[in-house]
């Protein structure tokens, strides 16, 4: 059978390959384009498993709400130009709202649920657009709450906060999701600071202590200073609010009668070993400007 440029170019628009590989495939299947498709489909597969180890520290933080709730995800690919392609936008939106039709308890269920629009479920999906876009893709993690009592901020696409406020109106709502987007905090309070990450620091700053040579009470006392200032750069409740450095968040939620339980803070490739840039700065920079 004649392979013509018809054919060939249905099929790219069916798989998003390039033209040599579609017109290979077709010659191959005899014309066949659903045989084509098929063992393309199997070869692609490989392919999608060797790219799946490679480094995916860009992508996007997409936000998406119904009348119940909020969700967010972080997907990640390889390159900046690729986060900003239709496919892989279109991919990260229709995760989204798969989320709000599943609400799935973890990564896992997320991952093995049907993709809203689609038969194939979210992973098949991913490994279907590791193939046409030719990078690896990772959903890296979600988060879901409730609409009642909620703060949202979006940096760009780049910082997602979520936040559980309890009593707040709208717009401190979103002065403290802004707030969390540029300061960083661990969690909303002292006590939800790991025991493991208290007791790493005690041992840091006993070793600084120590080296000043000065008596083991007044160590002691440096200790416990430093573990305060350290508590207060790392909670919620403890920092300066952005907007007001001399009032602390936690004076500020008081004065207003509100109530933080809970937030969920997402910034693109973090904690991925890739190239360094500052987008909290960026946020900071938005709320002085």
């Amino acid at each position: 059978m004649k392979i013509t440029a018809a054919l060939v170019k249905e099929l790219r628009e069916r798989t998003g390959a390039g033209m040599m590989e579609c017109k290979k495939a077709l010659t191959e299947s005899e014309g066949d384009i659903e045989g084509a498709i098929e063992a393309m489909r199997k070869s692609g597969q490989a392919k999608a498993a060797k790219k799946s180890g490679r480094i995916a520290g860009e992508g996007l933080i997409i936000i998406q709400q119904d009348s119940n709730h909020a969700a967010m995800v972080e997907v990640n690919c390889e390159t900046d130009f690729v986060s900003k392609a239709d496919d892989f936008k279109d991919f990260c939106d229709t995760v989204a709202t798969t989320i709000l039709r599943e609400c799935p308890g973890n990564l896992e269920t997320l991952m093995a649920a049907p993709l809203v629009g689609g038969e194939k479920s979210v992973e098949e999906a991913r490994k279907d657009l590791i193939i046409k876009i030719g990078e690896n893709v990772n959903v890296r993690r979600i988060a879901l709450m409730d609409t009642g009592n909620l703060g949202i901020y979006l940096h760009g696409t780049r910082i997602g906060v979520l936040v559980d406020i309890q009593g707040s109106e709208a717009e401190l709502s979103k002065d403290i999701a802004m707030h969390i987007a540029a300061s960083r905090p661990l969690c909303v309070s002292a006590e939800q600071v790991p025991a493991e990450t208290l007791d790493k620091e005690r041992e840091i700053f006993a070793a600084q202590a120590t080296n000043s040579g000065k008596p083991a009470h007044i160590i002691e006392k440096m200790i416990e200073g430093r573990l305060r200032k350290f508590l207060g750069e790392v909670t919620l409740l403890g920092q300066p609010f952005v907007k007001d450095p001399d009032q602390k968040v936690e004076n500020l939620l008081k004065a207003k009668s509100a109530t933080v339980t809970h937030f969920e803070r997402f910034e693109v490739g973090e904690g991925i070993e890739k190239k360094s840039e500052n987008f909290a700065d960026e946020v900071m920079q938005q709320i002085n400007g």
